[in-house]
């Protein structure tokens, strides 16, 4: 063919890209376009944001990396805004293009873009889609997708056992586009969206682009050699030590998980085979079956029963869920996380899972506004993980927990000299580790002693926590 549009989604790289690759191997100009479309921002039924400052900033800064690396090759990534169905037939039909490849990806609001292009595309331009977001490729399992187990280890066996993975196609030498308006990258402000604040308390810049998550792999595998540890450093709280932390450019496509993998046995065929390396293939199978689960179960994993069907009495709590949103609850190891979650657009795995129990399990609050104001804050949101996840905290989902995290002993075994607590929340600065993670033990002399009154200088708890805790464990 002669032209080709390649539409990017959330597959902002040139490694291990097959829609790219494949386009570049068919035709002979490629146009390579992303579009801004203001319905990825902007309010949501839970009275939250779909995309905050930390994402925002980070998709921007990996469009930006994508359009020089296409430069690089010779080419051009040309840049639009409006909504994905109007654009690009318009860019294809401006090009006289023969086809149009693209991502896609499992969650309903992505397939239903994704209809609404091949539609307005017409019978006469083909629509050719690839599945680029997973580590299996979906026609090489074991179980048709709709057939697949829905608990996730006999169907990581079973994958385990049966299938390869596939290698990672490799990046195009040359991209030849033709001579087009190449357009402007959207500033934040133009999109309506403020700077996000920066802090040197965060973990990492993470800076967006295939670029900058090549370099995060490059330092964390090779550089600082800390693959060998992560299965158990991976819980930790402080610093960019703990765990991989390759999470954003996965989700935003920067970085392929077929790429991943063969960067991970190239280190246990050079360095170390253990455990803790094949830990990192093991989350990537959590993530790949979560994708899986979605194109089986679509719209059921965003009710408030999920795919289980249960039917818990979720409280519709706006005041309290402002108070977990804000890191206000009078629960240090709550608030801490969700303070760092709002100042950095990031949390740790180990975090997640407790301020999600707090929410669900101990404030009953629906979960999905949880899930909800992920969506919003997290900078590496992926719909499939962060609604799957959820919902198995929440017990209506996969795997579903019967328990839930005591955010108390949890803090205390994570974090027992309470440095994280206080890094977020410095106004516990001055008390001893037990104070610090319950400061509502503390009596009249202590708060005289430490200079820290509660519902001064921080908030009282907004429950009974140890009492709750009782509960969840009578139930």
């Amino acid at each position: 063919m002669d032209t080709a549009v390649v539409w990017y989604r959330d597959d902002l790289r040139v490694e291990g890209n097959p829609t790219l690759a494949n386009a570049v191997d068919e035709a002979e100009h490629v146009v390579p376009v992303y579009v801004f479309d203001p319905r990825r921002r902007g309010e949501t039924r839970y009275d939250t944001e779909k995309r905050g400052a930390h994402r925002a900033r980070f998709r921007r800064e990996s469009v930006a990396d994508l359009r020089e690396s296409v430069r690089e090759r010779g080419g051009e990534l040309f840049v639009r805004e409006g909504h994905v169905e109007d654009v690009v037939p318009s860019v294809a039909d401006a090009v006289d293009a023969d086809a149009v490849f693209a991502q896609t990806k499992p969650a309903t609001e992505e397939i239903s873009r994704e209809h609404a292009v091949r539609d307005a595309l017409g019978d006469d331009i083909p629509f050719h889609r690839r599945l680029t977001h997973t580590l299996y490729h979906i026609n090489d399992l074991p179980t048709p997708y709709d057939r697949i187990d829905d608990t996730f280890t006999p169907w990581r066996k079973n994958v385990e056992e049966t299938t390869p993975v596939r290698e990672p196609v490799p990046a195009p030498e040359s991209v030849s586009t033709p001579d087009v308006d190449a357009g402007e990258i959207p500033t934040l402000s133009s999109m309506g969206i403020d700077e996000p604040p920066t802090d040197d308390r965060a973990v990492l810049p993470f800076e967006g682009g295939e670029t900058a998550g090549k370099a995060r792999v490059n330092r964390y595998l090779w550089e600082e050699d800390r693959l060998r540890e992560y299965k158990s450093t991976r819980n930790g709280l402080l610093g960019s030590e703990y765990s991989s932390k390759f999470s954003p450019w996965l989700a935003a496509g920067c970085l392929s998980p077929r790429w991943i993998h063969e960067q991970v046995k190239q280190y246990e065929d050079e360095r170390v085979s253990n455990e803790d390396t094949y830990w990192l293939v093991f989350e990537l199978l959590w993530r790949d079956f979560f994708q899986f689960q979605f194109l089986k179960h679509g719209d059921d994993f965003f009710t408030q029963s999920g795919i289980r069907d249960v039917e818990p009495d979720w409280k519709q709590d706006r005041q309290a869920f402002r108070q977990w949103a804000a890191g206000e609850t009078g629960v240090p190891f709550v608030d801490a996380n969700m303070r760092e979650l709002n100042r950095t657009g990031y949390m740790s795995n180990r975090g997640r899972q407790n301020v999600a129990s707090f929410l669900a399990d101990a404030l009953g609050i629906d979960w999905r506004w949880g899930a909800a104001y992920f969506e919003e804050q997290l900078i590496d949101y992926d719909v499939a993980s962060n609604w799957g996840n959820w919902a198995y905290q929440a017990g209506v989902g996969n795997d579903s927990r019967d328990g839930f995290f005591d955010v108390l002993a949890q803090a205390e075994r994570y974090d027992a000299d309470a440095e994280y607590v206080q890094t977020w929340l410095p106004e516990l600065d001055p008390l001893p580790p037990e104070y610090a993670h319950r400061p509502w033990q503390m009596n009249a002399d202590a708060e005289s002693t430490y200079d820290v009154v509660l519902g001064v200088d921080y908030p009282e708890p907004m429950i009974d926590v140890t009492e709750r805790f009782s509960e969840l464990r009578d139930q």
